[in-house]
């Protein structure tokens, strides 16, 4: 029985552990720190990742985008674009096929799209804030 009851409380505290990590993530939309443009809006970044405009501010910009599945795209489409998984897909499909758009590309992780914004000055992508590195600055936060 204390075997039990100590499972139970170690497995309490690392879901609660878990759950705190999650909520406090804090997700970020980033540009080289050469891009002419310090801030952007929800709406701005969403057309952006979207393929329904090319620019924020004057500025060329170019959407990184992660790979399906991680925490900061989940949290990015869900806050940002207001699209889950199933309809930014249908939403592609249909860009696709009428030959109007093709999705953004794709790497794999916060620090694989960090260091693409950071060597392409017309990039634009989202990261956990702990990923931000030299060579980026942030232009929105994810509330």
């Amino acid at each position: 029985m204390t075997i039990t009851r100590n499972f139970v409380r170690l497995m309490g505290a690392v879901s609660f552990a878990l759950a705190t990590s999650l909520a406090s993530a804090e997700v970020v939309v980033i540009v080289n720190s050469a891009a002419p443009v310090n801030s952007a809006s929800a709406d701005d970044v969403a057309q952006i990742f979207l393929g329904k405009r090319s620019s924020i501010g004057g500025a060329d910009l170019v959407a990184v985008d992660q790979s399906e599945g991680s925490a900061s795209r989940n949290i990015f489409y869900d806050k940002v674009v207001q699209k889950n998984g199933s309809q930014l897909n249908a939403y592609w499909s249909r860009l696709i096929f009428t030959g109007k758009g093709a999705p953004p590309k794709q790497v794999g992780s916060d620090a694989e799209v960090a260091e693409a914004v950071a060597e392409d000055e017309e990039a634009i992508g989202y990261v956990d804030s702990s990923a931000i590195i030299d060579g980026v600055k942030v232009i929105y936060t994810i509330k």
